[in-house]
């Protein structure tokens, strides 16, 4: 393997320091042989210095070109909400620096196919942080598939039913909430484009890509613009069907986070979100349960895979080409809401 980028070090710019950057992400990147966090940018200047002084990071700026063009900074992590993704994945490619960027990979299809041309233009690697591919549970559900454990995969079923949470989506009774997440010129979708690429991300990973679906959303609640119900079929290239429900306005005692992969021989049980446990049932056998425990900094695997390619050590399994995939699913599943 060649090494992606020059130098014995990847140093990371983050364009974003926000929430996700406190622990989820940025931290690890001075924890991983090989890789270093060297300069932030944030639009408030206060803020941005304020994470650079609380994290150990030499530089700090307020203006995204700035720091791409930093000359010490040879890869850039986005960590921005997702209407930025496309044109700062442009503009890094053009300073051809590799990229990493935050999920959903961007608000739409078109969006995704215009980053990895441009990272293909510029001969950069582009990766997208679904992090749940280096998880040790869901590493486990697909290595148990892979066994044949549970026999032929037959079907896989998604559930996740969650409440309205006054702390989650700000400020509902406004006539448009300051929650990003909810406004799909900034998000793309609401939490469906939030949370379902995750679990939509996996299921490409452990059960290969999808290539048929079939989708209805709406917005019943009418608490934002973005829709807040969504039911779908699909079909994988090989051959397995799936059935998915999303709600995110339901009653505390209807709440469900589940992922059932049922097979010829028993099936698997699993949260998305909740406790890191897998439940294997077969009939006439003691369901084994299996728990795990997950890394503090919970991106600091699937960076380590980044790290380790671009230093020409490994191959990271989340790139564009990949995640263009879930966009995709998940436009189909919700066009008849999101009219062009």
């Amino acid at each position: 393997m060649e090494k992606k980028i020059s130098g014995d070090k990847v140093k990371w710019g983050i364009i974003g320091v926000g929430d996700v950057c406190e622990v989820k992400s940025a931290p690890a990147m001075q924890k991983i042989e090989g890789s270093e966090l060297v300069a932030v940018m944030r639009r408030n200047g206060e803020k941005s210095k304020n994470y650079a002084e609380r994290h150990g990071v030499g530089q700090w700026y307020d203006d995204a070109n700035a720091l791409i063009q930093d000359p010490e900074v040879n890869a850039i992590y986005i960590a921005t909400p997702p209407n930025a993704h496309s044109s700062l994945t442009l503009k890094a490619a053009q300073a051809g620096k590799p990229v990493y960027v935050e999920k959903p990979m961007a608000r739409t299809t078109k969006e995704c196919q215009e980053m990895i041309d441009a990272c293909h233009k510029a001969n950069v690697p582009l990766y997208i942080a679904y992090y749940r591919r280096r998880l040790p549970n869901f590493e486990k559900i697909k290595s148990v598939i892979e066994a044949g454990t549970i026999g032929d995969i037959r079907m896989v079923n998604i559930q996740l039913h969650k409440t309205i949470d006054p702390d989650i989506v700000a400020n509902i009774t406004a006539p448009m909430p300051v929650n990003w997440r909810v406004d799909p010129e900034v998000a793309g979708g609401g939490y469906f484009f939030d949370l379902a690429s995750h679990q939509l991300d996996y299921l490409d990973y452990a059960l290969g890509p999808i290539q048929s679906v079939s989708g209805y959303a709406a917005n019943q609640a009418r608490l934002y613009k973005a829709a807040d119900i969504i039911t779908s079929s699909f079909v994988f290239e090989n051959g397995i069907l799936g059935t998915g429900s999303w709600c995110f306005t339901v009653d505390k005692i209807a709440e469900r986070d589940q992922m059932t992969i049922i097979g010829s021989k028993g099936q698997i049980r699993a949260p998305f979100f909740g406790e890191p446990k897998i439940f294997v049932e077969k009939s006439n056998t003691t369901t084994e349960v299996l728990e795990f425990e997950l890394p503090h900094h919970i991106q600091q695997p699937l960076i380590e895979t980044v790290v380790n390619d671009l230093l020409g050590k490994g191959t990271c399994p989340s790139t564009g080409e990949s995640a263009i995939r879930t966009n995709w699913v998940m436009e189909e599943m919700t066009k008849n809401y999101y009219k062009s």
